[in-house]
């Protein structure tokens, strides 16, 4: 039975915060471990330049948010929102157990905050990088979140996303397109039993979202210039970045 993506603001923030104490071992889990990889390539691709603040949106757990902290020694501001506030509990948490001493030593700050990628509460111009790993998909306005992320990002700064997508290999494609529809919902389940069936969203959330090109062409036309995209693991994530206009 095919399953009817719903991306309504309040059915995502139930379904993340239902599943959000096991949100990290299951990303780890189903991925293989992977994910670091992805988040480790997508802070060195897309690298602070300077020393102006970062911003990552839809940021969970806080993964790439703390990625990107270190990557810049603690010397660059880093700013993470999510509107689901059991998620930015156990990101502050992650924060405080990896790098709070090296914080109050004088590092710079990371902080998190309870906010819509659609609405986002900061300056226009601000950041140099505005990052998203595998959120930007939940937003129920795709090119309406893109343009705010664009919004607060400084001229000349960029806009990273980093997004589940389908293999090109038609092989290895339909095996990960089986195990996505099949073997995913079941382990996801079974570890984190929720009332909004999160682990067949996931899979339906990314075979119905753009990607490759299709979704580049929608960060251009949103205004970013010069987008690319580079397919991670024989494509099951995918790492796009523009630029604001200078």
């Amino acid at each position: 039975m095919s399953v009817v993506v719903d991306k309504t603001g309040s059915r995502v923030k139930q379904m993340f915060g239902e599943i959000s104490g096991r949100y990290d071992l299951l990303n780890h889990l189903l991925s293989g471990g992977v994910d670091y990889y992805w988040r480790w390539r997508t802070v060195r691709k897309c690298s602070p330049e300077g020393d102006a603040p970062i911003l990552d949106v839809c940021t969970g757990t806080g993964d790439l948010a703390l990625a990107y902290w270190k990557r810049g020694r603690g010397q660059i501001e880093v700013q993470a929102t999510d509107f689901t506030p059991e998620m930015l509990v156990l990101a502050r948490i992650k924060r405080d157990k990896q790098i709070g001493k090296a914080i109050a030593a004088g590092g710079q700050p990371l902080e998190f905050g309870e906010a819509d990628t659609q609405e986002l509460p900061f300056r226009d111009d601000h950041f140099q990088i505005v990052s998203v790993a595998f959120g930007l998909r939940n937003v129920s306005d795709t090119q309406r979140g893109l343009k705010e992320m664009l919004r607060v990002c400084r001229p000349g700064g960029r806009v990273a996303v980093l997004e589940f997508s389908v293999p090109g290999n038609r092989f290895f494609r339909a095996f990960y397109l089986w195990y996505f529809k099949n073997i995913l919902p079941l382990i996801g389940q079974l570890v984190a039993r929720n009332q909004q069936s999160a682990y067949n969203y996931l899979p339906a959330s990314v075979s119905e979202f753009p990607h490759g090109q299709a979704l580049a062409d929608i960060m251009t036309a949103c205004g970013m210039t010069g987008v690319t995209f580079t397919p991670l693991t024989f494509g099951i994530s995918t790492l796009y970045i523009g630029r604001k206009p200078a």
